[in-house]
Order: C-alpha cells, then structure tokens, then sequence
C-alpha cells in the first residue's frame, strides 16, 4: 500500500483507471471476475490514495503533492451520468484538502465530465485546474517540432484538429488558425464547429473547413492533432497518408495501437509530454520515465510552485491569453518539453528519419508528388 505523507502537500492531482486492464494492476484478483461484474464493484469503491509524489524543485521554488485515485474507467465515465463521476472527483478532492493540498488538478477523463471543473470547483474550497492550458501550449510546440522533423511546411501543409468542438480542441484550433493556411475541423456534431469556424474567421480571417465525417477529413491531413474525449480509437492504420504526423493528445488514445504496428511510415507523437524540474519521485508508474510527466499535471505543479492556488482551467472556454501566461511561468520554474514519445516508448532522431525515407518511398510508390 502507498504510502501518505506526514507532511501536508502542496497540491494533489486526481487520476483514474483508462481500462479494466489498469484496474487489474492494482486488483489483481479481478481479472478471473466476469467484466460486468468489475464494473458494478469498482463503481462502490471510494477514492483511492495514489502516491506521494516528490522532489519537485525550481529556482524560485519547491512543492510536493499526491496523486489520488477515482476508480472508474473511461467508459465508465461516458456511461454514467455526470453527476455520479462528478461526486466521486468531489470525494477525492476532499481527501485531498484533508492532506493539505492548496490546488487539485484534475486528470484525463475527470476534466471533460459536466463542466469541465467548474461544478467541482464550486464544491471544494480550494483551487482546481484541468491542465488543458498547458496541455494546449506543449502539443502544439511538440506538433510543429514534429512536422519540421519531417519537412512538412507549415504554410501548405492541410492540418486537421479532430475534436475540435472541446475545450482543448477549440484552443488549438484557434492557435493554429494564426499559423497555418488550410485548416480542418473535425468533431461528431457540426453546430459547434461552424460556430468556432465563424469565430476563427472573425479572429484572423481564415475560412477554416468544418466536418462530422473523421475518416474522410483524417485522410485528407498532412497534419492532425487529436484531442477527442471518445473512449474508443478514431484513428486507424488506413485513415493516414504517409508521412502524416499525428499528435495524439487524448486520454484514451485517438490513434489506435494498430497504427504503431502497421504504418511505420507516419509519425505518431504523445502531446503533453513534459520534463519536470528537481529530482522528482513520482512514486507511480503511469507509463512515462522519470522526471517526465503529462502536461495536465506540470500545469498543477506550476501553479503550486508560483503559489498560484486560484482556479484556473476550468470549463469549456479556453483563452489564448491564459495558454501563454502557463507557457511563460513554465519557462520561469523550468518545465520543458521532453522528447517525443510515441505508444509508450521513446522516439529518436533516428528513428524519426527511418519514418521520413519510409514515407518518401511509399509516396513514391503510389506516385504521390
């Protein structure tokens, strides 16, 4: 069993199973039980204290934090009424103010249930963050790192924000619609993007593209950044040309596993990924190496070390003023982007040039200029 500090943290961020499979790394006698079954029980477990988590330091500053757990998979989340996942956030929050947290970021699914924060925010007495601001900030930084990597230029390239009716999705379509030139926005429905597509053309004069259809759009994109909150993969090996770059930002994945095993010619990178500060522990295997972790999470640790514990990102309207006030307090404590990552491993410049030259021969195979 983890375990708690004996000092209060400064913050705690709230994390949950993605799948049954995570939940069976913790409750291992689960995995004979019927999946019905696995639900129904862990739906009436409470909050689980995850880790303490440690070593954050910067020049200006020091925090340490929690992690804490709703046990509650992301399907879960989708099937149930908001409101059932929104009280067991409500509870792990308070487990938290009860260990001393002063801001509670909020992790993967447990930020797109309800409001997006603001219903949570209002129940807990302390500050509340989703992350998406730096979330928006490191994929985009990490997108066009990416496309210069595979001599994708930017001016010409067709870009696609698949979806793009969220929170997160609306900032990086706004953000982008000031640096590229054809730009596609893909979501379920087609009212909320036509109204963010108005919203871009009054911003910055670009007539941006609008569509329900993902496969169709998807195919079209030299350039896609996949923020959906979909529980299932929207991405699959023959929906992508080659040499595409794909920055999958969503929690579970939009791009599916079987893109990692059968198009060695596209290049698949995680947003968010981010280099933290001091000798961190983190004291929870959630998939990255030491020192890195998700930008959701740097977010809450940002504002914990520049003592910022006042709400910040919370429902579905980002601004791209607060997405550059993170990036610039980011910089000042020393968070950075790491290196790209793609399905759980490290990607290195060699292995980005084999993606190139894979892509240019199978362009030229099919005689693609």
């Amino acid at each position: 069993m983890a375990k708690k500090p004996k000092e209060p943290v400064d913050f705690s961020f709230i994390i949950h199973p993605l799948d049954t499979e995570d939940i069976f790394r913790k409750y291992k006698f689960m995995r004979s039980w019927p999946e019905s079954l696995v639900k129904a029980v862990i739906r009436r477990v409470p909050p689980v204290f995850g880790s303490h988590i440690t070593g954050i330091r910067s020049e200006h500053s020091s925090v340490e934090g929690c992690f804490y757990g709703v046990v509650l998979t992301s399907q879960q989340m989708l099937e149930l009424s908001p409101e059932v996942t929104i009280n067991k956030v409500i509870a792990a929050g308070r487990k938290s103010i009860k260990m001393g947290a002063k801001i509670i970021g909020l992790g993967a699914m447990t930020a797109v249930v309800g409001d997006a924060g603001v219903t949570v925010a209002r129940n807990l007495d302390v500050a509340v963050t989703t992350g998406n601001s730096y979330t928006v900030a490191t994929a985009l930084q990490g997108t066009e790192k990416a496309a210069q990597l595979m001599d994708i230029d930017l001016d010409k390239a067709e870009v696609a924000v698949l979806g793009a009716s969220g929170s997160i999705g609306s900032a990086c379509a706004r953000i982008l619609a000031r640096r590229v030139n054809y730009l596609t926005l893909i979501a379920r429905t087609l009212p909320p993007l036509e109204k963010l597509a108005y919203r871009i053309k009054e911003d910055c004069g670009l007539a941006v593209k609008v569509s329900s259809n993902t496969k169709s759009a998807v195919r079209n994109a030299d350039i896609i950044v996949a923020v959906s909150s979909a529980a299932d993969a929207l991405i699959e090996p023959e929906d992508l040309k080659p040499g595409a770059v794909v920055c999958d930002v969503a929690r579970p994945r939009d791009v599916s596993v079987r893109v990692a095993q059968q198009r060695d010619d596209v290049l698949v990178i995680e947003g968010g990924a981010v280099e933290v500060p001091g000798d961190v522990n983190f004291n929870l295997d959630f998939g990255f190496p030491p020192n890195l972790s998700y930008a959701c999470m740097a977010e809450t640790m940002i504002l914990a070390l520049e003592k910022r514990y006042e709400n910040f990102s919370l429902g579905r309207e980002m601004s791209v003023e607060q997405i550059d006030e993170i990036s610039a307090l980011a910089v000042k404590h020393g968070f950075k982007l790491a290196g790209f990552r793609s399905f759980e491993r490290a990607l290195t410049e060699d292995m980005i040039a084999g993606i190139k030259e894979r892509a240019r021969l199978k362009r030229a195979a099919l005689g693609i200029v």
